[in-house]
């Protein structure tokens, strides 16, 4: 089964899915919120808080680019293949042709019944100039 399949199958796992990414970039950011206390840790000779600041910065992006990467694909599956696009326009061509055969099946009976009540018409005529 394809990964656009699953997608469809299941969107409570589509959904976990972004919540984990969601709670990752969290978890990366929330200890660089304090922008003053990360200016003065990094401003700070002690290399311990130098190597704070570069992890957090490093979780935060693999974070954000784990985010990011998500929104891609779900972008790309919104996207319909051009397959889906050709099948898509396919019926709707078939769906459109349907309607006019029954609208030319509709016309088609009118137009005998008319035929019909003209020649019924056309023959009363007839039998009246007979009888004259």
């Amino acid at each position: 089964m394809s990964e656009r399949q699953q997608a469809e199958v299941d969107p409570e796992a589509q959904r976990e899915e972004m919540l984990a990414c969601v709670t990752a970039l969290e978890s990366a950011l929330l200890p660089c919120l304090p922008a003053r206390e990360l200016q003065a840790i990094d401003r700070s000779p002690h290399p311990s808080h130098q190597i704070d600041v570069e992890r957090h910065a490093r979780d935060f992006m693999e974070a954000a680019k784990k985010l990011q990467l998500y929104f891609i694909g779900l972008q790309r599956e919104d996207q319909p293949t051009k397959a889906e696009k050709l099948r898509k326009e396919i019926a709707d061509m078939e769906e459109e042709l349907k309607v006019k055969k029954e609208l030319i099946k509709k016309h088609e009976t009118l137009l005998r019944g008319w035929r019909k009540e003209a020649k019924d018409q056309l023959d009363k005529h007839h039998a009246e100039l007979d009888r004259v």
